[in-house]
C-alpha cells in the first residue's frame, strides 16, 4: 500500500513545502493538497516548488474541478510540471464543492465532469482533443502523462469513475462503505471493457494516533470532526437527488446528516469547525483512523484486503507533524 499525505495552502507556503519534503524523505509516495482558490492559496505555484525540492514524491489536488480554471489551462500546467519534473503530476478531480460553492456557482454536472476529464487528459499527454467545437493540441507536449484519479460518492459517479478515470478516490475510511465503493467502481469498469484491477484505488481520511487513553480518543475525535461535516456536503447532495429510501446511497452514509442544519465554507476543512457539531463520535471513528497505532494498522489491513492502494492522511489538526513521524516509522513499514 502507498502513502500520501493531504494538506491545505496555508500560508505560509513554505512550512507545506517542508512537510512534503520530509514526508517524501520518511516514505510517502504521494502529496496532495486542497484546490480551492479562494479559501486557500494556489496550490499549482506550490507545486512546482514541492517538486523542485523532492525527487520521487507525485503531487496533485485533492481535488480539482472542471469550473474554475478552463480545461486547456489545467491540461497545460499539468503538463508543464511534468516537463519539469519528469511526470509526477496526478490530477485528482470531483464536481467541486468547496472552489465552487464559495465562488457563488453550482458544482458541475457528471457529464461537463466527464468530458473534462477526457480533455484535460488527452491535452496533458500530447494527444488533440475538442473543447468546445474547436479542435487543439499542445504541440511541446512529448511523452506527457497525466492520471485521473475521481472522488465519487453516488451511483453515477462511481459508474463514471470505473468507465473513464484511472483511478478512485473515496474520502472515508469505513471499511463497509469502502467495500461497497470499490465494487460499484470496478463493476462499471468490468461493464465498460475495462479491466477493473487497472483502477486504483485510493481511501482518504484523517488519521490521528493517540495513546489509547479515553481522553486522548476524546480529544483526536473532536479534531476530527470536521471531516464528517466535509463528507456530509456531499452526502446531502446525494439525498436531495436520490432520496434518503431509494436505496441507491446506503443508509449508513446518509443517516447521520438529519441532524445537519448549515455549512459555512469558512471553516471548511479545519478542525473546530462549528457546523460539524452534529456529526457523532461513531462516525468520526468509522470515517477516519483514531486510536493507538495497533488500531490504525489493522485498519489499514482492512482497507488493504479490500483492494485499497493507496491510504492519503488528510492532517488538518493539531499533530501534523506527529502523525507524519508516527506514521513513517511504525505504520508504513508494517502496513507497506
Amino acid at each position: 500500500m502507498d502513502f500520501g499525505l493531504v494538506l491545505q495552502n496555508d500560508p505560509p507556503a513554505k512550512v507545506l513545502v517542508d512537510r512534503m519534503v520530509r514526508a517524501e524523505r520518511l516514505g510517502f509516495t504521494h502529496g496532495w493538497t486542497f484546490d480551492s482558490a479562494v479559501l486557500w492559496q494556489e496550490p499549482f505555484v506550490i507545486y512546482s516548488r514541492i517538486l523542485e525540492h523532492t525527487e520521487r514524491l507525485i503531487v496533485g489536488p485533492m481535488v480539482t474541478n472542471p469550473g474554475t480554471r478552463t480545461w486547456e489551462v489545467t491540461a497545460s500546467t499539468f503538463a508543464t510540471l511534468n516537463d519539469m519534473y519528469g511526470n509526477r503530476t496526478i490530477c485528482g478531480i470531483g464536481r467541486g464543492d468547496s472552489a465552487m460553492r464559495v465562488a457563488g456557482r453550482k458544482p458541475a454536472t457528471l457529464g461537463v465532469l466527464g468530458e473534462a476529464m477526457g480533455v484535460i487528459k488527452d491535452l496533458a499527454e500530447g494527444r488533440e482533443a475538442e473543447f468546445g467545437g474547436t479542435s487543439m493540441r499542445i504541440p511541446w507536449v512529448k511523452d506527457g502523462s497525466l492520471p485521473i484519479w475521481m472522488a465519487a460518492y453516488g451511483p453515477k459517479a462511481l459508474e463514471l469513475t470505473g468507465r473513464q478515470a484511472d483511478g478512485y478516490i473515496l474520502q472515508l475510511a469505513d471499511p463497509f462503505l469502502t467495500e461497497w465503493m470499490i465494487k460499484a467502481v470496478r463493476q462499471a469498469a468490468a461493464d465498460a471493457g475495462r479491466d477493473p484491477g487497472s483502477v486504483k484505488i485510493c481511501v482518504a481520511a484523517p488519521a490521528y494516533v493517540t495513546d489509547g487513553s479515553a481522553a486522548r480518543n476524546a480529544h483526536a475525535l473532536d479534531q476530527c470532526r470536521w471531516f464528517g461535516g466535509m463528507v456530509g456536503n456531499h452526502v446531502a447532495d446525494l439525498v436531495s437527488r436520490y432520496g434518503e429510501s431509494s436505496g441507491m446511497v446506503p443508509g449508513d452514509l446518509t443517516t447521520y446528516i438529519k441532524a445537519r442544519e448549515k455549512y459555512d465554507y469558512s471553516h471548511h476543512g479545519r478542525a473546530g469547525n462549528p457546523d460539524t457539531e452534529f456529526v457523532p463520535d461513531e462516525i468520526v471513528e468509522r470515517f477516519c483512523l483514531v486510536g493507538p497505532v495497533e488500531a490504525h494498522v489493522a485498519k489499514l489491513e482492512q482497507l488493504k484486503a479490500l483492494g485499497v492502494d493507496q491510504f492519503a492522511i488528510y492532517a488538518m489538526h493539531d499533530a501534523i507533524d506527529e502523525v507524519i513521524e508516527r506514521y513513517a516509522t511504525e505504520v508504513i513499514p508494517t502496513v507497506s
